[in-house]
């Protein structure tokens, strides 16, 4: 009988998964999400806030460039690294639960493409089904960015913007040739700005959005090792 789908085979090494967050809330929903249908090893990091955090503690989960470096035909595929947590919306007429799947994460040193969006676009709209999917580049801030700030980083094309995510793919990327990708779900928009997550219904509504897509996630990380088209 042949696989199903979307399946790699049997035999084929699994890559781990790495998800990476910053803040407690955020790793609270991903832990309620489960790890049920991982078709492999998954670890779920909490990196503290800020780039330089994530930079270093995902350097230091991956070995500091022991894991996906001068690789040999036949080893064990990199691990997958994924950026998630909450964002703030650039696009007007986003809404607080909606998703961004980055096309490309922005810093200052510049951008770091990102794996198989199409998968994840696909996955997350199974997973959350009746929530918007955005897909776009996600800008790096290392603050808390409202007002005219927001309206001076949509129109470089960015969608949204997160403190984390960019410096999470830089990290994995410098410490080996990996697929990477970033996921974040909208919390704060131009028309729904708020000041404490949990305390407002835009809070609570990403937080269960986020809670809700590790199965998009996963599907992602079998993606890995079938061959792209």
């Amino acid at each position: 009988m042949s696989a199903a789908p979307g399946t790699p085979p049997a035999d084929a090494p699994v890559p781990p998964l790495l998800i990476a967050c910053a803040l407690g809330i955020e790793r609270l929903a991903l832990r309620a999400g489960g790890r049920s249908g991982a078709p492999g090893p998954v670890t779920l990091l909490r990196t503290g806030m800020g780039p330089k955090n994530a930079e270093r503690a995902v350097a230091k989960a991956l070995g500091d460039g022991a894991d996906g470096r001068d690789r040999r035909a036949g080893a064990a595929p990199a691990a997958g690294v994924i950026a998630s947590g909450f964002c703030a919306g650039l696009a007007p007429g986003m809404h607080p639960g909606d998703v961004v799947v980055a096309a490309e994460t922005r810093g200052s040193w510049g951008a770091t493409p990102c794996t198989a969006t199409d998968v994840l676009t696909e996955a997350l709209a199974r997973a959350v089904p009746g929530r918007t999917v955005h897909i776009g580049p996600l800008t790096a801030s290392d603050h808390v960015v409202r007002g005219r700030e927001r309206t001076g980083l949509a129109a470089t094309g960015a969608i949204a913007v997160d403190m984390e995510s960019a410096a999470t793919l830089r990290g994995a990327r410098r410490a080996g040739v990996r697929p990477v990708a970033a996921v974040r779900v909208v919390v704060d928009a131009p028309e729904h700005e708020l000041v404490r997550i949990g305390t407002v219904r835009g809070g609570i509504s990403a937080f269960r959005v986020l809670r809700a897509v590790l199965p998009a996630f996963y599907e992602w990380h079998r993606s890995l090792l079938l061959p792209r088209r």
